[in-house]
């Protein structure tokens, strides 16, 4: 599958990843970052740049995508939907000219049941098999260090939801926990398993 690569700064992602706003919908742990650092390091690094008109400053999307909740920071707002729908046109994400070694991001098309997480995985069955389908249609994928740090699936009609990986989660201290929410009710959801049956029995 082919992927869409951009690097990522490591001192602007190492601050994201350290703090956060506190989300509606959140978990907690010991460590916790007061919202507001987040909120201003996203306006200063807006404020450094200045792209074309209609231009998207790729480094404060890669911020945002990284971010706990990129929907309760109000800079993050206009340029992700900015993007999302961009990506919808099949246009590649923005790129950030900091570069920093084994920090990226990289966008690719869902394909269920193989790139798409189960609990938003729909089938049902064809002529020749089960046919599936995704509930969203793709996926941003930040890279921190070399390792999966977040990645947030999106739709056509501009939704998203964002998987952290447990680095991320232990990093933040408060992140949107809708993914996680999702994939808990549809685990409840499943069937229990059929009871064993001893052979002879």
């Amino acid at each position: 599958m082919e992927e869409q690569r951009t690097n990522l700064e490591p001192a602007v992602t190492h601050r994201v990843a350290t703090l956060g706003p506190a989300a509606g919908n959140a978990k907690r742990t010991p460590r916790i970052a007061p919202a507001a650092l987040l909120a201003t390091s996203v306006a200063l690094l807006g404020s450094l740049a200045s792209p074309p008109a209609h231009a998207v400053d790729g480094c404060l999307v890669l911020l945002c995508f990284a971010a706990p909740n990129w929907r309760a920071i109000p800079q993050c707002v206009p340029p992700i939907k900015a993007v999302l729908r961009d990506l919808a046109r099949g246009r590649p994400l923005p790129t950030c000219a900091m570069a920093g070694g084994g920090n990226s991001a990289s966008h690719a098309w869902a394909s269920a049941p193989a790139f798409c997480p189960p609990q938003y995985t729909r089938s049902f069955e064809g002529e020749s098999g089960p046919i599936y389908s995704c509930d969203y249609n793709g996926a941003v994928s930040v890279a921190v260090r070399g390792a999966p740090f977040a990645r947030t699936w999106w739709t056509m009609a501009g939704d998203t939801v964002t998987e952290f990986s447990p680095a991320a989660k232990a990093q933040f201290g408060t992140w949107d926990t809708r993914f996680d929410d999702d994939y808990a009710a549809w685990l409840g959801a499943l069937p229990p398993p059929a009871p064993l049956i001893e052979p002879g029995s």
